[in-house]
């Protein structure tokens, strides 16, 4: 039974959770859902209610109060002006997965932004600061939000012009930044995580260079120990075929054999440290 509930929870044969609640965050009947609309706990992703005010007429999209058409440029622009001061304000409690806005004009959903972080506790650092707090004169309403995974509660006909419900469809519209601010703001995570990686290889490389003196100073040491030349691995190598055929056997034979696995092992952990280098240094042009 209690895998039966566990495997429709949240879904329309969910017969006391509200499946819309549960994937968009919001539900068009509000507090008079016949289901429960279970807000959790704790979540990687707030949702602020109602807080971006369109620069256009929310009635009728692309005309001004007056009934004029507007400049798409002069919308996306307002658009992106307030994308990118509430980015800025957001990521200093956390790093920043996705932000999204709604252009559906349901009130439910008008002007809500969904921002998931990458840990839930940059998501709770961020409601205990936003909550009480003001943005262009109106209060912010910020809650967490059920939801995790925004291609589920995403039109994906609006993403194909093809949803006939327009703004008042019940799953999400999202709205769109350019690639350029994209870049700009999200960048900076890519490059922050290129530059520990680069670290990463740095210390790998320094790391497999002190293994290699190591193993090669260790092995070096048991043959001084026995009396015994060090040899290079060009001079073990035509020592072992005068050995094997018969004449001088025994710890010898035993110790060049040593120096040879050694010679192998320090080869190929030389050639591991060479590969972290081109990597890193493929990266760090890159940057």
């Amino acid at each position: 039974m209690a895998e039966h509930l566990a495997s429709i929870f949240g879904t329309e044969k969910d017969r006391v959770n509200c499946p819309f609640y549960f994937k968009i965050g919001a539900c068009r009947h509000g507090d008079r859902c016949s289901r429960l609309h279970t807000k959790p706990s704790i979540s990687p992703t707030l949702l602020l209610s109602n807080m971006y005010q369109r620069l256009d007429n929310a009635i009728t999209p692309g005309l001004d109060s007056q009934g004029q058409p507007m400049d798409p440029r002069q919308i996306q622009e307002h658009f992106e002006n307030f994308y990118e001061d509430l980015f800025e304000e957001l990521s200093k409690y956390g790093e920043i997965e996705s932000l999204n806005v709604c252009d559906n004009l349901a009130d439910h959903m008008v002007g809500n932004v969904y921002v998931q972080f990458r840990e839930e506790e940059h998501a709770a650092n961020a409601l205990r600061n936003l909550t009480g707090r003001f943005y262009a004169g109106r209060p912010i309403i910020v809650d967490f939000s059920p939801v995790t995974d925004f291609r589920e509660a995403t039109c994906r006909q609006y993403e194909e012009n093809t949803c006939n419900r327009g703004g008042y469809c019940n799953f999400m519209h999202l709205k769109q930044i350019s690639r350029e601010l994209r870049r700009k703001l999200f960048g900076r995570y890519r490059r922050r995580q290129r530059s520990h990686r680069i670290s990463l290889l740095k210390n790998e490389a320094e790391n497999l260079e002190a293994e290699a003196q190591v193993i090669g100073g260790t092995a070096a040491g048991a043959l001084q120990e026995e009396g015994i030349e060090v040899l290079s691995e060009k001079e073990a190598l035509s020592e072992g075929p005068k050995l094997s055929s018969g004449t001088g056997k025994g710890s010898r034979q035993m110790l060049l054999e040593r120096t040879m696995i050694t010679h192998r092992m320090v080869s190929s952990i030389m050639t591991k440290k060479n590969e972290v280098i081109d990597i890193y240094g493929f990266l760090d042009r890159g940057r």
